[in-house]
């Protein structure tokens, strides 16, 4: 069956299964493809107390795992930048020894694996690593020998994972042509490529131009946060200017967009679902859309930071119907209390997506790895169009560009 939103007698939605599953448990089973999600946003609060312990740092803001979870959560719910931003200095103060950090990656690929993604990019920025000594090698070693080992550790458990990492640097910091220039030397070792993070507002993606060339020299891969925080200009600039192979959210590539005679966003809830006769796409957009460019959407954690103002009217549903590259991605999973799964399901219950809507943007995310093409191709042909096969009817052929 190819399931999706089904409202029940009662008026609630429908619980359709496949092969004797819930849909949730369908969702789950699912393969997944990962491309934007943070190494610093997604530890286990039992691992951030058992650290913070060994190390010393008493700056916990709770006491026990489930509390310290909540107070995460909260914390990114609530609005204030200042307090967001706080929850990373507690997670960054316990992922400043290589035991601490292999521990961390190894984790994110076991949980990873778990929620039934089978490819993943996780990002990180070595220079927030060195306070307790580190040098940035040190950081990016440690890194990797930690995807490895949870690698080795999903396999033996019967769920499979290739994770790599991507070098982020801070763009209101000077470290990005070093950052860019350790990608290159550790692309053969885990390493896939480049992006840069961190406020928008100020820090435009130009700042780096020298980094962004030497990757084009080298023919390495990088990705840019744009169009998150920031609009247009930011997006413009990371494409034209810095030549980004994706864009980190660009959620607010919608300000090019019109429905009929006004622009998109006047009236959320109408121009979420607006027909597409009515839209019509700005010179960007179009170019966006036209060249395939990915776009790395974080649906709950775009509604937390305000680029929208809640799943049900989030502008990634529009994007798919006018077949921009959607992706479907986590962030921040301990800030955002989430998973793949629950991006998914979300969509699922807000916006009345369909398997083929979740395997159309697998694919799509598939498709835009920073791998090589033949290692994409086999993931997609080998692992994700047989499984979800098996999970549901096979869905029909093409459309999946």
């Amino acid at each position: 069956m190819i399931w999706g939103r089904r409202d029940g007698d009662d008026g609630t939605a429908g619980q359709p299964t496949a092969d004797g599953l819930s849909l949730a448990e369908t969702i789950k089973a699912a393969p997944k493809a990962l491309l934007h999600d943070h190494l610093d946003g997604g530890l286990r609060p039992q691992t951030i107390l058992e650290i913070a312990d060994e190390v010393g740092y008493a700056g916990l803001p709770a006491p026990d795992a489930e509390s310290l979870g909540t107070w995460f959560l909260e914390s990114a719910d609530s609005g204030s930048l200042v307090r967001y931003l706080e929850t990373f200095d507690h997670t960054l103060a316990v992922m400043q020894t290589a035991e601490g950090l292999r521990r961390v990656a190894r984790e994110c690929v076991l949980d990873l694996a778990e929620d039934g993604v089978v490819y993943a990019e996780s990002r990180y920025a070595p220079e927030q690593h060195l306070e307790s000594g580190l040098q940035l090698e040190d950081v990016i070693e440690a890194v990797n020998a930690g995807f490895r080992e949870g690698e080795g550790l999903a396999a033996e458990a019967g769920h499979p994972i290739r994770v790599t990492a991507l070098l982020t640097a801070m763009r209101h910091a000077a470290k990005s042509t070093e950052i860019a220039e350790l990608a290159v030397r550790y692309r053969d070792e885990g390493v896939a490529g480049f992006d840069i993070a961190g406020a928008e507002a100020g820090f435009p993606p130009t700042r780096h131009l020298d980094a962004f060339e030497y990757l084009r020299r080298e023919n390495a891969f990088f990705t840019i946060h744009a169009g998150e925080a920031f609009g247009l200009p930011s997006i413009w600039e990371a494409i034209q200017w810095c030549g980004a192979h994706r864009l980190g959210h660009g959620v607010r590539i919608v300000d090019d967009l019109r429905v009929g005679a006004r622009p998109y966003g006047t009236d959320p809830e109408h121009d979420a679902a607006a027909p597409l006769e009515d839209v019509r796409l700005g010179r960007l957009a179009a170019y966006v859309r036209d060249t395939r460019i990915p776009l790395e959407m974080c649906p709950s954690s775009n509604v937390q930071t305000g680029a929208a103002s809640s799943i049900a009217t989030h502008p990634i549903s529009l994007l798919k119907r006018l077949r921009f590259r959607v992706t479907v991605n986590t962030d921040n999973r301990l800030m955002s209390g989430t998973s793949i799964s629950r991006e998914m399901q979300l969509l699922v219950d807000e916006l009345g997506w369909t398997t083929e809507d979740l395997r159309w943007v697998t694919v799509n995310a598939m498709k835009s790895a920073f791998l090589p093409f033949d290692e994409r191709l086999a993931l997609i042909e080998d692992v994700i169009k047989p499984r979800y096969a098996a999970l549901v009817e096979p869905l029909p052929q093409g459309g999946l560009r």
